[in-house]
C-alpha cells in the first residue's frame, strides 16, 4: 500500500487547486512531497496542514512568500500552547472575549455532550492550577471511563498516570499553557474544542470578572489540530501517554459538516441551560440575602 496522500486528496482537504499546488512547488519548493518511482507525488498529513495554513494566511492578506515562510518556521518550532498555535495557524478563526461564568457554562456543556454520547474519547484539558482541576476531577473521572486517552495539564507536583483516570501532566508556572483554559474532545462521531487565553494583567480580578480571549470550534480540522498540539505537549513529557491515541490523531478527520453543525447547536443549547441555572441561583441568593436583612431589621 502507498503511504501518504495523492494530490487529489490534498485538493479535496485544503480547497487549494491542483494547478496552484504545482505552481507553489515549482516557484517556492513548497510543499515538498515525496516522489514515488512512478513520479507521482505523495503528501503527508503535515504537508496538508501546512498547505491549509498557507491558504488561510493568504486569505487573511499575507503575500504568498511570507505565508510560506511563516508556516515553515512555525512547523519547525515546538508548540508552546493550544491558543497561540491555533491563532498562528488559523488566522481566520475570530476570538471572542468571555467572562469566566460563560467559560464554565460552555465547558460544562461540552462535557455534558461528551458524557451523553458515551463514545471512545480522545480528551485533553488545561486547568492552569491544580486546585481548579480538583474541583472538576469527579466529572473528568466519568469522562475518562469511555476515553482511549484522557490527559490534563496544570501545575501538578509530578506526572501521574493512574489507571482508569486522566493522566496528570505538570506544566511549570512560567509555561504559556498555564495562562490558558483548554478543552479538546474528539469522539468517534463528533469533535469540538475550546481554548481561551487570560492576560496576566487580569491577575487579582474577582473570579466572576476574569476574562478570556476565546476560540471554540466544531470544525474537524481545527479540533484535530488542537488535539495534536496537546498530544505533542504531553508526549514531550512521556511519549507513552499518547500511544492509545496515536493512530487516531495521525488519520485524517472524516466527520460530516452537517453532523458537526448539529453538534454546535446541541452544545449551545446546553450552554444556555447552564447560564440560565447560574442566573436563577444568583437571583435566589440575592433575594435570600434580602430576606435575611429584613428578618434582622424586624428583630
Amino acid at each position: 500500500m502507498q503511504e501518504g496522500f495523492g494530490i487529489g486528496e490534498v485538493v479535496g482537504r485544503t480547497g487549494v487547486a491542483e494547478a496552484t499546488l504545482r505552481m507553489w512547488e515549482r516557484r517556492y519548493g513548497f510543499p515538498a512531497p515525496e516522489r514515488l518511482a512512478s513520479g507521482h507525488r505523495r503528501y503527508s498529513e503535515r504537508d496538508i496542514e501546512l498547505v491549509r495554513t498557507v491558504a488561510a494566511r493568504r486569505a487573511a492578506g499575507l503575500s504568498l512568500p511570507v505565508a510560506i515562510e511563516q508556516a515553515r518556521t512555525e512547523s519547525a518550532q515546538p508548540v508552546p500552547s493550544v491558543y497561540a498555535a491555533l491563532r498562528r495557524r488559523r488566522p481566520d478563526l475570530e476570538p471572542r472575549t468571555l467572562l469566566k461564568p460563560m467559560m464554565l457554562a460552555l465547558t460544562h456543556a461540552i462535557e455534558d455532550e461528551a458524557l451523553a454520547r458515551a463514545e471512545r474519547l480522545v480528551l485533553f484539558g488545561s486547568f492552569q492550577r491544580r486546585r481548579f482541576y480538583r474541583q472538576a476531577e469527579p466529572r473528568w473521572r466519568e469522562l475518562s471511563r469511555t476515553a482511549d486517552t484522557a490527559i490534563v495539564f496544570a501545575d501538578f507536583d509530578r506526572l501521574r498516570a493512574p489507571r482508569g483516570r486522566p493522566a496528570e501532566v505538570p506544566v511549570p508556572r512560567e509555561h504559556p499553557l498555564n495562562r490558558e483554559w483548554a478543552l479538546v474532545c474528539e469522539g468517534e462521531d463528533f469533535a469540538l474544542c475550546l481554548t481561551g487565553w487570560e492576560s496576566p494583567e487580569r491577575a487579582g480580578t474577582s473570579d466572576a470578572g476574569r476574562r478570556f480571549e476565546t476560540i471554540w470550534s466544531v470544525e474537524p480540522d481545527v479540533v484535530r489540530e488542537a488535539s495534536r498540539i496537546c498530544a505533542a505537549i504531553a508526549a514531550a513529557r512521556r511519549p507513552a501517554l499518547i500511544d492509545a491515541a496515536r493512530s487516531r490523531l495521525e488519520a485524517p478527520p472524516s466527520l460530516a459538516p452537517e453532523s458537526q453543525l448539529r453538534l454546535a447547536g446541541a452544545v449551545t443549547a446546553r450552554m444556555l441551560s447552564h447560564l440560565s441555572a447560574q442566573l436563577t441561583r444568583s437571583r435566589g441568593g440575592v433575594s435570600g440575602s434580602g430576606a435575611s436583612r429584613q428578618r434582622r431589621q424586624h428583630v
